[in-house]
């Protein structure tokens, strides 16, 4: 196979200014017709848009049980296609969306490396995106660069292409479906004992490149009094832009390096590994901290209802023998993937209605 070659630079005039634009200032460009027409970034959701994708992700699970239920979704988008565009290594992320189409009917496409596409003829990312929307109703793009995706829901806005594009995970930055799949696997774990409001959550480990935790922090504006505990090396503390958004929308948190201080008080636990892959110099940097590992011993510390979470893939950040507690929810989180983003997609579609009616 040939190697890539340097990739074509474009520049487009207006991009690098709309993207210095606060967040908050920009979420009306990717809206049409009072619905969200791209999925960016955290900062789009709202309580409201929380708890109605909460329970459609349970409604699309409870069709999905029966033969009945699971063809009426399956054809829900027969009609539409969507191009899966992974050019950063992908697990779960990658099998979820897969799957979330399959379970609507869409029919799929995939690249899963830029030495499959024509980028390897040196062609630009822009103009490879574009070429995707001449064939396809939705992109979801896993890329390494941070802003990647939302520069390509730019590009195809300016050029009015009722394309939609939704962020897989965009570099170090942001990760707005696994945010949506936590909040989830949250309410989900906190149903009997008053869902997310009031609750604690530890953060641990890699929270300056973890974008996971990165995006999960951006969504506790939309719960009350949340308390966050960010525990993490000195090296890897979170970053300044989320401590300010905090700040700004007065949620309580706090940082320390003392893990076993922290996990008696607190409701849940979101264990993260090491991002050596964002690493200037990745061999030069250890991917283990015994001091931010969860290990089986310290199940009889946490409280009963305390969950552990972690979005996967795990290395010595949490012992095996951990898995066979259900206080562990971390597969289960996984497996919720699926159904939050089969409902994203049906939203984004507008079939959402029609899946509800189903409850109604």
């Amino acid at each position: 196979m040939d190697e890539p070659k340097e990739v074509t630079i474009q520049n487009y005039k207006g991009w690098e200014d709309f993207y210095k634009i606060k967040k908050s200032e920009k979420l009306d460009f990717f809206i049409r017709k009072g619905r969200m027409l791209d999925i960016l970034f955290s900062q789009q959701f709202d309580r409201d848009f929380l708890n109605n994708m909460c329970q459609l992700a349970t409604q699309i699970r409870r069709m999905a049980l029966t033969k009945m239920g699971a063809r009426k979704l399956s054809g829900l988008l027969s009609h539409k296609r969507a191009m899966l565009y992974f050019v950063q290594p992908s697990t779960r992320t990658f099998i979820s969306f897969l799957n979330a189409c399959h379970i609507l009917g869409m029919k799929i496409s995939e690249i899963r490396g830029t030495s499959t596409s024509s980028e390897v003829k040196g062609e630009s990312q822009e103009d490879t995106i574009r070429t995707f929307a001449s064939y396809v109703n939705l992109i979801i793009i896993r890329h390494p660069e941070a802003g990647f995706a939302e520069k390509t829901a730019w590009l195809l806005n300016q050029n009015k292409l009722p394309v939609a594009i939704i962020n897989g995970g965009s570099g170090p930055d942001q990760h707005p479906t696994q945010a949506l799949l936590d909040i989830y696997t949250l309410e989900r774990s906190f149903r009997n004992i008053g869902g997310m409001d009031g609750k604690k959550i530890a953060m641990v480990g890699d929270l300056k490149r973890g974008r996971t935790v990165r995006s999960l922090s951006y969504l506790m504006r939309n719960y009350k009094d949340v308390t966050l505990y960010f525990v993490a090396p000195e090296v890897f503390r979170m970053k300044d832009d989320i401590k300010s958004f905090l700040n700004k929308h007065n949620i309580e948190f706090h940082e320390t390096d003392d893990f076993a201080s922290v996990m008696q008080h607190v409701d849940a636990i979101y264990m993260t590994r090491i991002q050596k892959e964002y690493a200037e110099a990745p061999a030069e940097e250890t991917d283990v901290y015994p001091q931010f590992h969860f290990t089986k011993e310290h199940l009889s510390v946490i409280q009963s209802h305390c969950i552990i979470m972690h979005p996967l893939p795990r290395r010595y950040e949490i012992d095996v023998e951990v898995d066979k507690d259900p206080r562990a929810v971390y597969w289960k989180q996984e497996r919720n993937g699926m159904w939050m983003r089969a409902a994203l997609i049906s939203y984004l579609f507008g079939v959402d209605d029609e899946i509800a009616t189903e409850y109604r």
